[in-house]
């Protein structure tokens, strides 16, 4: 469920991030003053434009890795209103089951729901043991729901009402597929990430060597860059995620529907 990444504190890659690229831009500046004794106008017309480049290049990697951890946390959020709907839907359907049948299935979606939001919770905790029990114990439920709709349909082979709750049973099975693909599965590739961090490096050496050609140090300009671009990788990390510190996955669907639940069962 973790990659290497994952086991770094957020506020680890925040710093970590920062020193590499103040170290990258240190080395850049140290090399751009051995060759400051060369002719300074010819080479730093040229530096300029290949820094230009490099920042162009760094700031469109940026903003395309930020547009993807964004639609991953926004694909997470959206199959949680889904499968919610989708659950209250079976669970609306179910009330017109024949009985017993129709106890027992409301008393599994109802501890299915309570599975998932442990399950969400112990995510947010960064309890991927007991995330992988919630994930266990709602495929247990799923066979079981699944062998209660079969023996109905066995039984009521022609009624409407049990191939409506048997589509809808259907579709809650599917998302859960789909919810676990894009909660754990779903995540920005490491090629991608190497390469930005790549180009942010390569840009501070170039950095760093301008300012040393120049003999000129802007040590406030570099850092606000590097803070910034430390920041945005914060976010980066952040949404991508699975066990998220500051933005968090909103399970109020989830709640609500239980809360529902609960009045529907009293």
């Amino acid at each position: 469920m973790l990659q290497t990444i994952d086991r770094i504190p957020i506020g680890a890659v925040f710093l970590i991030t920062i020193i590499i690229l103040f170290v990258a831009a240190e080395i850049g500046f140290h090399f751009g003053k051995l060759k400051k004794a060369r002719s300074k106008d010819k080479v730093k017309v040229q530096n300029d434009t290949v820094l230009v480049a490099a920042l162009g290049m760094l700031a469109f990697m940026l903003a395309f890795t930020f547009g993807m951890a964004g639609s991953i946390n926004e694909a997470r959020k959206g199959v949680v209103l889904e499968e919610a709907n989708a659950i209250g839907t079976a669970y609306l359907r179910a009330q017109i089951l024949p009985e017993p049948s129709s106890s027992k299935i409301k008393g599994f979606l109802h501890e299915y729901v309570d599975v998932r939001l442990k399950g969400a919770q112990a995510g947010q905790l960064k309890n991927f043991e007991q995330v992988k029990q919630a994930i266990a114990r709602s495929e247990e439920l799923h066979n079981e729901l699944w062998a209660l709709s079969v023996s109905l349909a066995k039984e009521n082979p022609s009624s409407i009402f049990v191939g409506l709750f048997v589509d809808s049973l259907n579709e809650v099975i599917d998302l859960h597929s789909i919810r676990v693909t894009k909660a754990i599965h779903s995540r920005i590739p490491k090629s991608i990430i190497i390469t930005l961090y790549f180009v942010a490096i390569l840009t501070m050496t170039l950095m760093g060597y301008q300012a040393g050609l120049t003999g000129i140090r802007t040590l406030v300009a570099r850092f606000a860059l590097i803070l910034a671009f430390a920041s945005v990788m914060l976010l980066i990390t952040e949404l991508d995620r699975p066990g998220k510190t500051m933005i968090k996955v909103s399970q109020q669907t989830m709640i609500d529907l239980r809360a529902s639940m609960d009045k529907t069962k009293h």
